[in-house]
């Protein structure tokens, strides 16, 4: 018996070692060579409500205005990713090839005054955080409706409001630090 709890013992002690073995750290030299997959993808099933929405007029004689039980439910994906400066110029500048409208204003141009007005110095100058929200064919999209819209103290209402299919895929937002 004693016998075998001493082989009992070895026999942790070496799985605990090949363990250990396992956890050498890695040069940064032999790290820059792994390659793997990039971005990370998100999807939410959202189920927004806000019970009341409050316009006030605050002159003597004012009045509000107040939307109750606003729900807002659809799908929502979106990807993440890390694209270089030469990837975010061609595909955030494509659609405006002389920065007129563009993400990054173009120094020349920006509010039609010559030689810009400082904004491009908020250009990015490295690594873009890409977002995207990419075409998915879902049948949950995006709704809003409000339920009731009622004025001051009122229980009477104006009727309802709805906005259906809001479709935001396609949508890119780009960021990064200056």
């Amino acid at each position: 018996m004693k016998l075998l709890k001493q082989l009992a013992v070895v026999a942790a002690l070496s799985s605990i070692a090949s363990y250990a073995s396992a956890l050498t750290p890695i040069a940064d030299s032999d790290l820059s060579k792994v390659s793997g997959r990039d971005g990370v993808s998100i999807a939410a099933d959202l189920h927004i409500n806000i019970g009341e929405f409050k316009y006030t007029d605050t002159d003597a004689s004012g009045g509000s205005v107040s939307f109750n039980n606003i729900k807002i439910t659809g799908a929502l994906a979106a990807t993440i990713d890390i694209v270089n400066n030469a990837t975010f110029n061609s595909e955030a500048l494509a659609a405006f090839p002389d920065g007129a409208g563009g993400v990054i204003p173009n120094p020349k141009t920006t509010l039609g005054v010559s030689g810009g007005d400082g904004l491009a110095a908020f250009a990015p100058k490295g690594d873009v955080v890409k977002i995207a929200i990419p075409l998915v064919d879902t049948t949950k999209n995006l709704s809003m409706s409000v339920d009731s819209i009622k004025m001051g103290n009122s229980d009477a209402s104006y009727g309802k409001f709805e906005m259906n299919n809001i479709k935001l895929q396609g949508t890119t937002v780009y960021i990064w630090a200056h």
